[in-house]
């Protein structure tokens, strides 16, 4: 299916390009999600005539992961959790605790923002990097230990390297 895309997709192209995805992509996807439109003659002549504000809505978007980016620069987040003698979780630290914790230091970042390849399952301390928008994106470390003295104890040691 030909789409005309309404913002920068990852992997995919810019505003306004017209690429070929599959059936599914697209319903399911990009055309609920209003990232694209069907690459009709109709549509195309829609986008032609609105593409400033289609533009201007993606430079808002721009400008606000920019702000949210430089305020999380040098974060770090500290989460508490059980683990065994070997340094192993008894449970995994997932997208939605890291997300809780930063909302709870007053950041707003939705859980889709954030990329983590695989859930945590050891004490340490990881870098975690979070998509804000197609080109803006932000590293923060998330320290996870027994209790608050072991999490000085690992940032220290970590600051050090």
């Amino acid at each position: 299916m030909e789409v005309i895309l309404l913002e920068h997709i990852e992997k995919l192209g810019k505003m306004g390009d017209k690429v070929t995805v599959k059936n599914g992509y697209a319903r399911n996807y990009l055309l609920p999600q209003k990232k694209a439109l069907r690459a009709t003659d109709a549509n195309i002549a829609y986008f032609e005539a609105q593409k400033a504000a289609w533009e201007l809505h993606n430079q808002e978007l721009l400008g606000k992961a920019s702000e949210l980016a430089a305020s999380l620069n040098g974060f770090s987040a500290v989460l508490i959790r059980q683990a065994a003698e070997t340094g192993q979780l008894y449970g995994s630290v997932t997208i939605r605790d890291i997300s809780s914790a930063i909302k709870e230091a007053g950041y707003n970042v939705e859980r889709r923002y954030i990329y983590l390849e695989k859930p945590i399952k050891d004490l340490g301390i990881y870098q975690i990097k979070l998509n804000l928008h197609p080109e803006v994106s932000q590293t923060i470390l998330v320290n996870v230990a027994r209790s608050s003295e072991e999490a000085k104890k690992q940032a220290k040691a970590y600051n050090q390297e």
